[in-house]
């Protein structure tokens, strides 16, 4: 069985997207990361950098963990045989793209976010990413113009970058202004196995905050 440590943020997708594509069965926990579950000691013993995503892959041995999404999902990727190349140009290329991501449109359009609802607005910190946010939706659009898929066939790449491809999308109201991007989003996001993990997070959600208004 593996345990999936994980919350409803784009980071906190991507692993869910990827157990459910592999068809994989895993115990979904999630951590709330609004009162700062991230931070209990329970946490850091499987991610000691206290953020979501993590896993333990309780079949790959007793406490086998694996934290950071990129991680995360070359690991499955490996115990699976699936949705990345054993070797050759595929494999670096889906490894370009998830990298991408992890250095890219992850930390700069949370810097959007975190900005927009900081206490005290910064409008030159908010105009700085938000023009590296379209410059690197750009170059997502302008590889998804030539190929269906970032590294040729659906990859880990793919799961890597879509949920932050589609709040950048959002935030920025750029849809019209990176079409092929926009098409990728939504092609990915009507495979049924995306459409399962986000309800399934949603929908442990929707149950956690019943159960604690309950209480």
């Amino acid at each position: 069985m593996i345990e999936l440590y994980t919350w409803t943020t784009p980071n906190g997708e991507k692993p869910a997207i990827m157990l459910e594509e592999c068809g994989l069965d895993y115990d979904l926990r999630l951590v709330d990361i609004s009162t700062g579950q991230q931070k209990e000691s329970g946490f850091l013993a499987i991610n000691p950098n206290g953020r979501i995503p993590a896993i333990v892959d309780r079949e790959a041995g007793e406490g086998h963990r694996v934290f950071e999404s990129g991680a995360i999902l070359v690991h499955l990727a490996e115990k699976t045989g699936r949705f990345l190349a054993a070797s050759g140009p595929a494999r670096s290329e889906a490894f370009a793209w998830t990298f991408f991501q992890a250095g890219g449109t992850g930390p700069m359009i949370g810097q959007i976010h975190y900005f927009k609802n900081a206490e005290e607005r910064s409008d030159f910190a908010i105009r700085r990413f938000e023009r590296e946010s379209e410059r690197l939706l750009g170059v997502l659009d302008a590889r998804l113009s030539q190929a269906d898929y970032l590294a040729g066939d659906y990859s880990i790449a793919d799961m890597m970058n879509w949920s932050w491809a589609r709040s950048g999308l959002r935030d920025l109201d750029a849809a019209s202004r990176f079409p092929a991007l926009a098409a990728w989003v939504e092609r990915v996001g009507a495979r049924p196995a995306v459409k399962a993990a986000l309800a399934r997070l949603q929908d442990a959600k929707l149950a956690a905050a019943e159960r604690a208004s309950n209480a």
